[in-house]
């Protein structure tokens, strides 16, 4: 293959396939989560703690459902609560976390559901599917 041709076809793959940067969950810290709310953004909380397995298994499982279906990026705010840091917070407190890798949805003053050391792929994405309908996508 010539240089010519090479740049040619790489030039074209790249416009063909456009790469699209999944949006990071954002790290809690006080204050950002009743921001988002007021901006009204629906908002899905993970209660994780790095050592946690249990945890590990659903973050696998949430990034798997993003990958499947990017609108849960677009349209629903991740936000990660690293329980070690946080689990004294008046957030937890308020939301009642009763430990490490519960997930939960908000939006307004609602809760739309949550999940507490749930790790089945089935579970977790009828609650990132209500978040998702929440959002209005």
């Amino acid at each position: 293959m010539q240089r010519r041709d090479f740049l040619a076809l790489t030039a074209a793959v790249t416009v063909a396939l456009p790469v699209r940067a999944r949006a990071a969950s954002l790290a809690y810290t006080p204050g950002l989560v009743d921001e988002r709310l007021a901006a009204g953004e629906t908002v899905f909380l993970d209660f994780k703690a790095s050592w946690c397995t249990t945890c590990a298994a659903q973050e696998r499982v949430i990034n798997a459902l993003k990958a499947d279906n990017p609108a849960y990026d677009q349209a629903i705010t991740f936000i990660d609560v690293d329980w070690d840091s946080y689990k004294n917070d008046p957030l937890t407190e308020r939301l009642n976390i009763p430990r490490r890798s519960t997930l939960v949805v908000l939006k307004g003053d609602a809760e739309l559901g949550r999940i507490v050391a749930g790790t089945g792929r089935a579970e977790i994405k009828a609650l990132m599917d209500s978040a998702l309908a929440a959002a209005g996508a």
